[in-house]
């Protein structure tokens, strides 16, 4: 029998009675998904917003717009912002967040297509990744997708520094 990410998350969360929100742009949703395709997800998980807009970053979730204009929406600065969010507004105990340019376009000086950042953010401290996919549209939405989930399965598990 083949374990998901996502039944380890859940059982991981649940074992430690925690729970999750999730802040989302490029990914459109995707990490909401497929933490709800498994039943019982909602023991853990308490709701996600896709904030794909600079608006809905900044009014959904509490992004500073001087944060947006001197950093971008791809950028580990407002990945933070964007966790902290998500985890005020559901009261979680982790909020996790994602922002990239998936592509064919959206490229820009120095954020080449693929380009991601993860931030995870929780009563202890604050993380995050950078990532650049290679792949097409589809590819760098799932690939951004389980790296995220792989992301808050290795803070469980201790493995963040």
């Amino acid at each position: 029998m083949i374990i998901t990410r996502e039944e380890v998350l859940q059982e991981s969360m649940c074992l430690r009675s925690l729970k999750l929100a999730t802040a989302e742009s490029c990914t459109g949703g995707l990490v909401s998904h497929r933490i709800t395709n498994v039943s019982g997800s909602s023991e853990y998980f308490s709701g996600g917003i896709v904030s794909y807009s600079n608006e809905a970053k900044a009014n959904l979730l509490g992004v500073s717009w001087d944060t947006l204009n001197a950093y971008g929406a791809v950028s580990q600065e407002t990945v933070f912002e964007m966790a902290r969010g998500a985890q005020k507004i559901f009261s979680a105990d982790i909020g996790l967040s994602v922002s990239g340019i998936a592509g064919p376009t959206g490229a820009m000086p120095g954020k080449p297509i693929g380009t991601t950042w993860l931030g995870l953010s929780t009563k202890t401290g604050e993380w995050a990744r950078h990532f650049i996919w290679d792949g097409d549209r589809e590819q760098n939405k799932q690939y951004s997708a389980e790296a995220a989930l792989q992301f808050v399965i290795a803070y469980l598990e201790g493995k963040l520094s």
